[in-house]
């Protein structure tokens, strides 16, 4: 199943971005990925509609704010980010939705200066454990990201992610994997998606400069070759950001085009991704 992120066209999807929905099945993907940040302006009933519509599986990204942080000091705030991930996957639930991927766990770009803390990650646990019961109850996956050091100090590898979630103990917590933050942070990405193993709920294909698949120095025989060992079966979707979408552009720093448009990002990265990937 091939995927795209709309972060690729807009930085927060509402109601009025809608219209995305059908553009994704006609530029040939059989899933939508869908940031869930203003989750009020959502009509949740309008969205499953363009969906069947469209005969689209969804998937959703968590957009981590600093309400919205389970690992934070504040009782108050980890209380927000249960509120948060609940109606998440509230909705997907709603969507027929598959995932919640994203760094499921502490604000992004929230950097402390320090390691994480063995408080910090008894919170993750019990966060995580209480949003199991709901997962499951929704029956959608919770896919917990690794992203790299200048976005997060909480979670940077596979290796991690996998003791994270294997403490946490639910068949309804996985892990996500972007090959851009692999790319970064592992010593192999091959050996890093075999040591996620089972717990591999979710992939974002993304080149080493955040661009189209297949057109940067990402290992993908790699990548391609562990996922098949695994028998992974889960989708494979393209996450990219490009400086039109300004809010999301300087939260990921992208200061110069890394593609012609974001169409050509999707086109050209799915006619890669089908071109390697048929498990």
């Amino acid at each position: 199943m091939f995927g795209v992120n709309l972060f690729l066209w807009t930085a927060a999807y509402t109601d009025s971005e809608a219209h995305l929905i059908p553009m994704v099945k006609e530029l040939g993907f059989d899933c939508v990925e869908i940031p869930l940040d203003l989750l009020d302006a959502i009509s949740v009933e309008k969205t499953k509609a363009l969906l069947e519509e469209n005969g689209l599986a969804v998937t959703g990204c968590a957009v981590v704010g600093e309400r919205r942080d389970l690992v934070s000091d504040s009782a108050e705030i980890r209380k927000e980010a249960l509120a948060y991930f609940t109606r998440c996957l509230q909705m997907l639930s709603a969507w027929g939705g598959t995932v919640l991927c994203g760094p499921c766990y502490s604000a992004v770009g929230k950097l402390t200066g320090e390691p994480r803390t063995a408080e910090e990650w008894k919170r993750a646990v019990a966060g995580l454990k209480e949003l199991a019961k709901v997962a499951e109850d929704c029956n959608v996956k919770i896919a917990v990201e690794p992203l790299n050091r200048f976005e997060t100090y909480f979670l940077n590898t596979a290796e991690d992610a996998v003791r994270l979630v294997e403490e946490v103990g639910s068949p309804y917590v996985g892990i996500h994997l972007d090959t851009f933050h692999m790319n970064i942070e592992e010593k192999s990405l091959y050996q890093a998606i075999k040591v996620a193993g089972k717990h591999l709920f979710h992939v974002h294909t993304c080149e080493n400069d955040r661009g189209t698949p297949g057109e940067g120095h990402v290992e993908w025989d790699e990548v391609f070759q562990a996922l098949r060992e695994i028998n992974y079966r889960g989708a494979l979707v393209i996450e990219s950001f490009v400086p039109g979408v300004k809010e999301i552009a300087r939260a990921a720093s992208i200061w110069r085009p890394l593609a012609p448009s974001s169409e050509y990002i999707a086109q050209k990265g799915l006619e890669f991704l089908k071109k390697h990937w048929n498990p």
